[in-house]
Parts: structure tokens; sequence; C-alpha cells
């Protein structure tokens, strides 16, 4: 049992320094924007802090063996992964098994961030994130998926926003990849940004950026794009890459901001393209 917290304070610390778990403040958010009631709130923030735990917990496990070779990890947290590999399987047990009485208790909708989100992370963990391009587009759908655990599926503004934040996510991936190249080289991991080279994988982030302001825009509110577009702007200094993510990250980050406050206020989206009530449902059934 104390192995298994330790374990656990690990990964919640180390995610926590690397501002790697946006995407629950961002459910959050949009859970505010929704003006969902408080106890749901409460308990839709309780299953994505757990179900952050885990998919961060899994990618720990399954990168074991490639983080005690790596020079820039902490080698203490991994060695005591190392040593104590049958908690860590056992924290993911009872935290997938916690997830799934939870979601079935409260919300079947639940499940899928749970097998969405979840499942993403661990194909990407062990096979995808090692493929170039595909480490991008894992990402992306990651980012779109994890969020869900906010967002009732039939309302039609939540689903609008957390697309948002997987378009952020495309974003963030090659910037990110960009920042671990030299490692992932060394260790012979085919990243996008090892293949591509730096100025490419630059390129495609940029790209993206402009993808991502495009959608504020049009769907979410004009003025929110326009911050966005600040992001492309945002030099990019060699071995630096740290600095750069955390830059365009707080570009993100106040577009965003800006975006549901925008949307909390008024009740609606206001973007060039549609217009969507807070209020407003979607039939998936009739969708699909």
């Amino acid at each position: 049992m104390a192995a298994a917290l330790q374990i656990l304070y690990d990964v919640v610390a180390f995610r926590m320094r690397r501002l790697e778990m946006a995407n629950l403040a961002g459910a959050i958010a949009i859970m505010i924007v929704l003006r969902l009631p408080a106890s749901e709130v409460a308990v839709r923030t309780l299953f994505g802090a757990l179900l952050n735990v885990l998919v961060y917990l899994n990618n720990d496990y399954l990168d074991v063996a490639l983080d005690g070779a790596a020079p820039d990890k902490d080698q203490d947290k991994v060695r005591f992964l190392q040593a104590h590999m049958g908690a860590a399987r056992a924290a993911q047990y009872v935290l997938a098994c916690a997830l799934f009485a939870l979601a079935l208790g409260y919300s079947p909708g639940l499940l899928v961030a749970l097998f969405g989100g979840g499942g993403i992370c661990l194909a990407y963990s062990a096979k995808l994130k090692h493929t170039p391009g595909l480490d991008v587009v894992a990402m992306a759908a990651w980012g779109f998926v994890m969020p869900l655990c906010g967002v009732p599926l039939e309302r039609a503004l939540g689903l609008c926003l957390a697309l948002q934040l997987g378009l952020f996510s495309a974003v963030f991936e090659p910037i990110q990849v960009i920042r671990d190249r030299a490692a992932d080289a060394a260790l012979s991991v085919r990243t996008t940004a090892v293949v591509l080279g730096v100025p490419r994988t630059l390129q495609l982030a940029r790209a993206l950026m402009l993808v991502s302001a495009a959608y504020a825009a049009l769907v979410l509110h004009p003025a929110a794009g326009g911050l966005l577009l600040l992001a492309p702007l945002i030099p990019f200094r060699e071995g630096r890459a740290d600095r750069y993510w955390t830059a365009v990250k707080l570009v993100c980050g106040c577009a965003w901001l800006f975006a549901c406050a925008a949307l909390y206020t008024s009740g609606t989206s206001a973007g060039l393209l549609l217009g969507i009530d807070a209020e407003s449902t979607l039939n998936l059934l009739r969708v699909l």
C-alpha cells in the first residue's frame, strides 16, 4: 500500500510540475460554462482526476525501461517504480475498477472518457508515441476525449469546447517531441521530431496553431481566434523548447479563458460560423 501511494504521488507531482494535467482544468471550465450543478461538477472532477492519474501511471509503467535509460529522467523515481511494479499494477487495477464503478453508478457517458481516453493513452504509450505522425494524431484525439469527463454528451457546446482542447493538444504534441528530440534520438525512438527534424516539426506545430485559431474564431468567438494568432508569432530558439512550449500554452490558455468567460456571460457561442446556446442539446442517436 505504501509503495502504491508513493508511486501515485510521484506520478501526480511530476505531471503537475510539467503542466501536463491541463485537460482536467479544461473539463472544469467546460462544466462552468455549461452551468452544471455543483454536485455534478464535483463528481465529474473526481472522475477526471482519477482518470488522469490512471493514464499517466500507465504511461510511466509502460515506459519504465526507456525512462531508466534516459539521462533527463528522475532516476530515483524510475528505480522505485522498477522495484515495485506489482504495486503499480495493483494501483492501476484499483483505479480502473473505481472509475468503471463510478461511471456505471453516475453516468454511463463517462465510459467514453474512460475507455476512449484510457484506450488512446494505452495505444500511445505502447506504440503510437514512437510512430511519426500518429503521435500527434493520438494526442489530438486524447485531448478531445479526456475532457469529455466534464461534458454530458448531449450538450452540443460542451462537445465543441472539448474539440478546441483537442486542437490545443495537437499543437502541443509537436513542441513536446521537439523538446524531447535529443533524448528520443539517443534511445532510437522514432517520433515526429526525430524523423522530420526540428524545422519541419515546428512548421507543423505552427500550421496546427492556425487551424486551432480558425476553429476558435468560427465556432467559439472571433476574439479568441485572434488571440490564438499570436502563438505562431512566438520566436523559437534552439535549446529552449521548454520556454517556447510554456509561451504557447500561455497564449492558448488566455484564449481559452477568454472564450469560456464570454460564453459563460452570454450563454452562447459567438463564432463567425456558428452560434451554439449553452443549453442546446444534441440527439446523438439521430446523428449516428
